[in-house]
């Protein structure tokens, strides 16, 4: 855990990618379970920053 944060205070590809990746499913799956209205609501903001993260961070260094 101490190198995961070690990773995203430096501006490391790997920790972020893992972050934007998480976002990315994290918001695939509030897109689509059929209880929380507020889940649901929220689920395209949550892909779509996680995408534009992903896009921004494959430009980090190893």
């Amino acid at each position: 855990m101490r190198d995961f944060l070690r990773g995203l205070a430096r501006l490391r590809r790997g920790p972020w990618e893992a972050l934007a990746s998480t976002l990315i499913g994290l918001g695939v799956i509030m897109l689509m379970q059929p209880f929380l209205l507020v889940a649901y609501t929220w689920s395209f903001l949550v892909t779509l920053t996680g995408t534009v993260m992903f896009i921004i961070v494959s430009h980090f260094p190893e």
